[in-house]
């Protein structure tokens, strides 16, 4: 037994329609690793039940599995607000939001959330940021915009397989994208932030 699985046997199960959605995602869509899976998802879902946001932002839908964890975690009332940039992800991500027993709090959106997520004119208890790595500062940048003072901001895929101390991977565009964010936070005076090692890498950030 290795020790993520260890890890995976001692940490609260999934529920069945996540499984379903995390094995859907993995047959029928090119990059299904990009889920968060069992072990990040029940992290998602403590973290927002520990905070108890009203408002969450996500950036990078994707399957909807990290949606539909954050939204399992909410207060009666709360919502997620989840942008996607790929159109032709909907068809595949929209039914198994729609279809999900926390649907009425979870609100899907098609778009640039740069953009169009300062537009809704709400303030965010918490932000959840797995969209394109190349535009990790600017997303991050928005979302301290939108995010209220001592709100948390979570960042995935921060360690990048590794690839952020891997010079190989130096004139990688979504690499420089991280190593970029993770220098950037790291010396941004407004916030203060951890990074847990847990599968790709997770930062947790606090605006102060």
């Amino acid at each position: 037994m290795t020790i993520d699985e260890y890890v995976e046997q001692h940490t609260a199960a999934e529920p069945d329609y996540l499984y379903r959605l995390w094995r859907a995602t993995n047959i029928h869509l090119l990059h299904g690793r990009m889920a968060s899976g069992h072990l990040q998802g029940r992290l998602l879902k403590m973290l927002v039940t520990m905070i108890r946001p009203r408002n969450i932002l996500e950036v990078g839908t994707f399957s909807g599995y990290s949606a539909l964890c954050m939204a399992e975690g909410l207060d009666e009332g709360g919502m997620v607000y989840t942008f996607e940039i790929n159109d032709e992800q909907e068809d595949f991500t929209r039914p198994w939001i729609e279809g999900s027993p926390v649907a009425d709090r979870v609100r899907f959106i098609i778009g640039d959330a740069i953009t169009e997520a300062p537009r809704l004119g709400i303030t965010f208890d918490m932000a959840f940021i797995d969209g394109d790595k190349r535009t990790y500062r600017e997303t991050y940048d928005m979302a301290l915009t939108v995010v209220r003072q001592g709100g948390f901001i979570v960042a995935d895929n921060t360690l990048w397989d590794g690839h952020v101390v891997d010079a190989a991977y130096s004139r990688d565009a979504q690499t420089r994208g991280i190593e970029d964010f993770n220098d950037y936070v790291a010396a941004d005076p407004r916030v203060e932030q951890v990074v847990v090692p847990l599968r790709d890498g997770l930062t947790i950030i606090r605006k102060l």
